[in-house]
């Protein structure tokens, strides 16, 4: 029978901490109340020195403080599944991910398995990982490239609060349409759902703000090579603020994009930075292209303009 190992912290007290009742001090850890009654009530527990306490103990300088996590159960509509996962780094509380196109993020109506998640799933029963899949940066179905995964909910809140203060940082390239007479530049236009289409978005006076950040890394006869980052995430940002400056990317018939050199978006994410809250250092990765748009720059010829 698989043992599973339950998601833990542990701190030695420094002189700082010195006196702090243990709620206190988890509080400065960013431990929300919440995450502290699970761990009461759901079958977590917090250990100073191998001996179990509660949020009102006071902590003393040179104890070893661990909180144990409850164990958490995946939703019951996500089946575990035995997909091969390219992992580009791994520890006891996060994965970056490169994801090939075609892959979901997550489960869909449509495709209801074979997803990123799925995959995790069953990589984290074969390993004995106590958790559900916490994805903090999706990526399209037919978007490449590199995926923020964690392994506990508390993680996963840290990321979140993160990101809000823009502490996750993704840069993708692309393959866009046509010659770009502007080296660099930033489209700021709102971003919203098109009235005859669920899945289609565009942009609209009445949209949520989006900022998204270009610079041509190389011009090509019909289309430029181009770097991407962004100041928000709107669903399909990329897609519908090149599309909107008349330089859709290439494959991607949604937004106008031409199919003849790829069959999906030319879209890939390649560089991925955060810093890590356990750790506390920044941490960066970078994936290269993946082969169906290496091949489209070998087979064109670049121009200077």
């Amino acid at each position: 029978m698989k043992t599973f190992m339950p998601f833990k912290l542990e701190w030695v007290i420094h002189e700082d901490a010195d006196g702090l009742l243990i709620r206190e001090f988890l509080g400065k850890q960013h431990i929300s109340k919440r995450a502290l009654t699970a761990i009461k009530f759901s079958g977590g527990k917090i250990m100073v020195d191998g001996k179990e306490q509660n949020v009102r103990y006071r902590l003393k300088k040179g104890e070893r403080l661990i909180v144990v996590f409850p164990p958490e159960t995946p939703s019951e509509s996500l089946q575990a599944e035995n997909i091969p996962l390219s992992i580009v780094y791994e520890d006891p509380y996060l994965l970056v991910i490169s994801k090939p196109a075609g892959m979901n993020t997550i489960p869909s109506r449509e495709h209801p398995s074979g997803s990123l998640a799925n995959a995790l799933l069953g990589y984290y029963e074969k390993k004995g990982i106590q958790a559900a899949p916490h994805i903090v940066t999706r990526l399209d179905r037919h978007t490449s490239g590199l995926v923020l995964a964690v392994k506990s909910r508390h993680i996963h809140h840290l990321f979140s609060e993160m990101q809000k203060k823009r502490g996750v940082k993704r840069t993708y390239q692309a393959l866009a349409e046509g010659i770009f007479l502007n080296h660099q530049g930033t489209i700021e236009q709102p971003i919203g759902r098109k009235e005859s289409s669920i899945i289609e978005r565009t942009v609209r006076e009445d949209g949520q703000y989006a900022c998204t950040h270009y610079e041509v890394l190389r011009q090509y006869d019909q289309f430029a090579h181009v770097q991407l980052t962004l100041d928000t995430g709107r669903t399909h940002q990329i897609r519908v603020h090149l599309s909107f400056i008349g330089h859709p990317l290439l494959g991607d018939d949604l937004y106008g994009g031409n199919t003849s050199f790829i069959s999906r978006q030319a879209l890939h994410c390649a560089n991925l930075q955060f810093y890590h809250p356990v750790f506390q250092r920044d941490m960066e990765f970078s994936e290269p292209l993946p082969l169906d748009m290496k091949q489209i720059l070998a087979f064109h010829t670049k121009i200077d303009l």
